[in-house]
């Protein structure tokens, strides 16, 4: 009796009395992860694109936001992103090097369409060599080259 503390205390007085009160309740997130219960319906759930986002559109995004914690200084260097990461150094600057892609190429692999089967056309693989290449122009070129040969496949 005592586990189920003050919920099993109520249940006994209400049934004592012959009350019984029924209203409708959903939980809300609230501050620093906290559920808050909210009385009535529950919103309609917030429709959801079909399909996945690419891997590489992830990691761009990804490297976005590491290159802004490092220039913050929210932390100090790309070892210690690794490091909080769980991953290797070199992983790190694989996803890092996704910002030496000219930055019109960048955003279009930020909004690259969503997968809905299958595997993603274009991966970070494909693209590690139009990174090795320095010229932008270079780059535009084998980009819109790997962006026909996977619209045929």
């Amino acid at each position: 009796m005592a586990s189920r503390g003050n919920r099993e205390v109520g249940n006994l007085a209400a049934s004592a009395t012959g009350l019984t009160v029924q209203c409708k309740i959903h939980f809300k997130n609230g501050r620093r992860g906290r559920k808050r219960v909210r009385q009535g319906e529950a919103p309609p759930p917030k429709p959801v694109a079909p399909g996945n986002l690419p891997r590489v559109s992830r990691l761009m995004a990804l490297a976005i936001r590491f290159e802004n914690l490092v220039r913050s200084g929210e932390v100090q260097d790309y070892a210690d992103l690794a490091r909080l990461g769980h991953v290797t150094r070199a992983r790190i600057t694989q996803i890092m090097n996704l910002l030496l892609l000219a930055p019109d190429i960048q955003e279009e692999i930020l909004f690259l369409p969503r997968t809905v089967s299958g595997h993603d056309p274009i991966t970070e693989r494909n693209v590690r060599t139009i990174i090795a290449v320095f010229d932008w122009a270079k780059q535009r070129r084998m980009w819109r080259e790997l962006k026909k040969s996977t619209d045929q496949a």
